[in-house]
């Protein structure tokens, strides 16, 4: 009989090391400490045993189930301690650093140029991406059969519905509630029917300025360009300003930035000019004026524009516009 008593404990030990939850481990003391468990049956088998060996069968299923008792009362402690770990923070683990967000390069250059404006007494305007044809186009002094149309690119809803091209129709709208004085930027996204690469997207960013009142001049929009320029890339740069045609502006011009990369010394990223093309300005078309009803014998204004892609590209030396757009956090990031 004391054999049986061997038997229960190599198979109490070798159960034991199964237990892997509570569930296991409720099974165990039932197979083993239950009513009907082998404990229990092993003690029933004593009126069978020899006279001269029930005291020691006795004493040695006592030791036994003492025994089992003790390990089964020390695992269940111990899942009891892990359960409650499960909700306490742990003060001697290492913290983990949290990932804090930060501005899109674009954002930021685009807010960058909004507070240099809003120094110089601009507001800052917003308006519609989805324009109508007379706000893209004709009060732009840009006609149904004017060729400059051709120029845009313009990628159509419907006829007379498009993907805006420019901010310029928020200078519509703006002068079409407000009355001069008006000093404006409108910063934005804009489409073009174009085919993506280092330099090209079909969709970009824009700020284009208005300033309308009584004897604005041309010098007016030098000297803003210029103050511009050195708010945003430093006292040395200087701005030049070169005859174009846009059909919203006479005279037209389009200035240049000296390169931001060699300070005009002349390097590879400005073809060894020491000049880097921005964008163009002009004085406000007399057409445009009275598209909106503002009388072009009592006011003038200018308007200029610049792609926010472009400075942002500058500013960074970034050489493919196509990295603002692929959400690439290596690039990001560096920002």
């Amino acid at each position: 009989m004391l054999v049986k008593i061997e038997e229960i404990r190599k198979a109490f030990e070798k159960d034991i090391s199964s237990v892997k939850d509570r569930a296991s481990l409720e099974e165990l003391r039932v197979k083993y400490l239950g009513r009907k468990g082998q404990i229990s049956s092993a003690f029933t088998l004593m009126p069978q045993v020899p006279a001269e060996q029930r005291k020691s069968f006795g004493q040695g299923l006592n030791i036994l189930k003492n025994r089992i008792e003790q390990q089964y009362q020390a695992l269940k402690a111990s899942f009891e301690e892990t359960s409650r770990d499960t909700g306490r923070i742990d003060l001697s683990l290492p913290g983990r650093k949290g990932f804090v967000g930060r501005k899109h390069p674009l954002v930021a250059v685009a807010d960058e140029i909004k507070d240099i404006f809003r120094g110089f007494g601009f507001t800052v305007e917003d308006g519609p991406e989805i324009e109508t044809d007379f706000y893209n186009f004709e009060a732009l002094n840009i006609p149904k059969t004017h060729p400059a149309r051709d120029m845009q690119d313009t990628l159509y809803i419907t006829e007379d519905v498009v993907l805006r091209t420019h901010t310029s129709p928020v200078q519509i709208r703006v002068m079409q509630r407000q009355k001069p004085p008006i000093r404006m930027i409108a910063p934005g996204r804009v489409y073009r029917r174009d085919t993506p690469d280092a330099s090209h997207s079909p969709f970009f960013h824009q700020v284009e300025g208005l300033a309308v009142g009584k004897d604005v001049t041309f010098a007016d929009l030098k000297g803003i360009i210029q103050a511009f320029a050195h708010r945003m890339f430093g006292k040395d740069i200087n701005v030049r300003f070169r005859p174009s045609f846009f059909p919203f502006t006479e005279p037209s011009a389009e200035y240049d930035f000296s390169c931001v990369f060699c300070r005009g010394e002349g390097c590879r990223v400005c073809k060894h000019t020491g000049w880097m093309e921005i964008s163009g300005a002009g004085m406000v078309h007399p057409n445009v004026f009275r598209a909106v009803g503002i009388d072009p014998e009592e006011y003038t204004g200018y308007a200029f524009g610049m792609g926010i892609d472009r400075i942002a590209m500058l500013k960074y030396g970034i050489d493919d516009i196509r990295l603002f757009f692929e959400n690439d956090l290596r690039f990001l990031t560096q920002f």
